[in-house]
C-alpha cells in the first residue's frame, strides 16, 4: 500500500511539473509583450499575468485556495506585505493573493531556471545578497516602487525556515524601509503551503486546500530608525499569534 501510494504521488508530481512547464511557455510571450510597456507599466501587466498563471496551474493540480481576511487591505492603498517562508509554494500563493499592483523582492539565482527566468526578471525586484553594492540597488528599487503607490513583498525571514520554530528570527530590511518611506506593514500567514510542499523537496507535492489569513496592517507613523527593533518584534509577535491560531504544530515538526 505504502509503494501504490508513493507511485500515485510521483505520478501527481510528474503531472504538476508538465503544467508548469506548459502554462509557463503559454505566459512566456505575454510577459515579453509586457516588457515592451516599460519597467512599470510592464511590471503590473506581469503581475497580472503571473497571476492567472498561478490560478490556472492550482486548477489543474487540485490546489484550493483560500483567502482569510482578518482586515483585507485597502486597494487604494500600497503596503509592505511580509509573509513567512517555509516552501516554495510560497512563490504562486503571493500572486493568488495580493489583488493590487506589487513587486516582490527576489533572490537573484532564481533568474538561472530557463523560461520561468524570464518572468522571474520581469515580476521580482531582484537581491544579490552576495553584492552590498546590489543590495541597496534593490532596496532603491523597493523605494522608487513605494513612491509611485505599487505595494511590496518581503519575506522577513529572508530564507526557509528550517528550524522547528514557528517562525525565524527577522531581518532588519523590511522594516527600515516601512520607517524610512511611512509605510504600512501587512503580515499575511502562509498556512498551508508547507502542506503543499515541504522545504525538503518538491516530490512532496501534494493537492489540497492553501490558506492564506491577512492580519491587521501594522501602521509606522511616528516610529523612528531607533524603534525598528520594537517594530521588528511586534510584527514578528503577530505573525507568530497568528500561525498559532491557524496552524496546529509548526510544519516542519509534522513532516521531515
Amino acid at each position: 500500500m505504502k509503494a501504490l501510494r508513493r507511485s500515485l504521488q510521483y505520478l501527481y508530481v510528474i503531472w504538476a511539473l508538465l503544467w508548469f512547464v506548459v502554462l509557463m511557455l503559454i505566459v512566456v510571450p505575454f510577459v515579453l509583450l509586457a516588457a515592451l510597456f516599460g519597467k512599470v507599466k510592464g511590471g503590473n501587466i506581469t503581475y497580472r499575468i503571473c497571476n492567472l498563471w498561478a490560478l490556472a496551474w492550482y486548477t489543474v493540480n487540485g490546489i484550493r485556495h483560500k483567502e482569510i481576511y482578518e482586515s483585507k487591505p485597502d486597494p487604494g492603498q500600497h503596503y509592505i506585505f511580509v509573509a513567512n517562508h517555509s516552501s516554495y509554494m510560497d512563490i504562486p500563493c503571493i500572486v493568488r493573493s495580493i489583488h493590487q499592483p506589487m513587486r516582490v523582492l527576489g533572490k537573484y539565482e532564481m533568474v538561472k531556471y530557463p523560461v520561468f527566468g524570464i518572468i522571474y526578471r520581469m515580476a521580482v525586484v531582484l537581491v544579490d545578497r552576495r553584492s552590498a553594492e546590489k543590495r541597496a540597488q534593490s532596496v532603491r528599487e523597493l523605494k522608487a516602487a513605494l513612491h509611485k503607490g505599487i505595494s511590496i513583498f518581503i519575506f522577513p525571514e529572508g530564507t526557509f525556515n528550517e528550524t522547528g520554530d514557528w517562525l525565524k528570527e527577522f531581518f532588519d530590511g523590511a522594516f527600515r524601509i516601512a520607517i524610512e518611506t511611512q509605510t504600512a506593514i501587512h503580515p499575511l500567514l502562509f498556512v498551508d503551503t508547507p502542506e503543499r510542499m515541504h522545504y525538503s523537496g518538491f516530490f512532496t507535492l501534494t493537492p489540497g486546500r492553501c490558506r492564506v489569513v491577512f492580519l491587521e496592517p501594522i501602521p509606522v507613523a511616528g516610529y523612528s530608525m531607533k524603534d525598528m527593533a520594537q517594530l521588528k518584534q511586534l510584527v514578528h509577535n503577530r505573525m507568530e499569534e497568528g500561525l498559532k491560531r491557524y496552524r496546529e504544530l509548526p510544519a516542519s515538526n509534522k513532516r521531515v
